[in-house]
């Protein structure tokens, strides 16, 4: 049987807690507190626990992308705890605690990214922007890190990037995009009002939309051609980007991978030159 790494089926749920209705997200914050315990639990257990009814069960199952209760419960069965012991700390228990769950919080975060990163959506991000004209980044807030980290990987493919340095010229740059453009749209709850809105001027140009973000159905979701979720956790002392981005990095850089094999000799050519740029900025 397959195993599946730690933290993969919490970061199936939460990718899509979003669209979830009230009673469903009570049936998902159960799945969630319950973990591997749930092959233990029927679905009327899991109905009591939530406080509603087992239809509500199988249909919240089957909204988070899974055919009923069953299925989630093999994949609880199949996640294995990450064996992550508490620091021992005896001087200060906040500093060990602190550690302890930000290391698992990006533990999970990252083990949770192949439930929610599918291969063809990666596939298709690359080919579309290898194709690009240009590339349109947007990001902004604890996203702009990232944005910048995806502008300076995919320029040194030698892809023509544009980053512009705040919302209101990211819009006006979506508005002048020429054909064939790509927006690659980072934003960990994907409400972000200034990502969003450049994206889907970005769209109304003609341009292919790649968002980079933590849950499946939102606001950028919904004007994008495709998404790379990643990272839909939630995370350590209500810091709720902080492992996200980790795994949002983790998808540029398998971007960044693929990219590289489509483009080939290009792509090294481009990498060659941006170690010599780098190895004379080095002493």
């Amino acid at each position: 049987m397959e195993q599946t790494s730690p933290g993969r089926l919490a970061a199936r749920i939460r990718a899509r807690l979003p669209q979830l209705r009230e009673a469903e997200a009570r049936v998902a914050q159960v799945l969630l507190d319950q973990g591997v315990e749930l092959v233990h639990l029927s679905v009327n257990d899991v109905a009591a626990l939530a406080g509603t009814a087992q239809s509500t069960v199988v249909r919240a199952c089957q909204r988070l992308g899974f055919h009923g209760y069953q299925e989630v419960k093999i994949d609880a069965a199949r996640d294995r705890p990450s064996g992550l012991e508490p620091v021992s700390d005896p001087g200060d228990g906040v500093v060990g605690d602190a550690l302890t769950q930000t290391i698992r919080a990006a533990m999970e975060a990252l083990a949770g990214l192949p439930a929610t990163l599918a291969v063809d959506e990666l596939r298709t991000a690359a080919e579309r922007i290898d194709a690009a004209s240009r590339i349109l980044i947007a990001g902004t807030g604890l996203s702009g890190a990232t944005a910048v980290d995806a502008a300076y990987r995919l320029r040194a493919l030698g892809l023509p990037v544009d980053l512009p340095p705040d919302p209101l010229t990211a819009q006006l740059a979506a508005d002048l995009l020429p054909e064939h453009a790509v927006c690659l749209a980072i934003s960990h709850s994907g409400a972000t009002r200034s990502t969003v809105d450049t994206a889907r001027r970005a769209r109304d140009r003609g341009a292919t939309v790649v968002a980079v973000t933590s849950y499946a159905r939102s606001p950028l979701t919904e004007v994008s051609a495709c998404a790379l979720v990643a990272g839909g956790q939630d995370l350590v002392f209500g810091l709720e980007a902080v492992a996200s981005r980790l795994a949002h990095f983790t998808a540029i850089d398998a971007l960044t991978l693929a990219l590289r094999a489509l483009r080939g000799p290009t792509a090294d050519h481009a990498l060659s030159v941006s170690a010599e740029v780098t190895a004379a900025h080095s002493y």
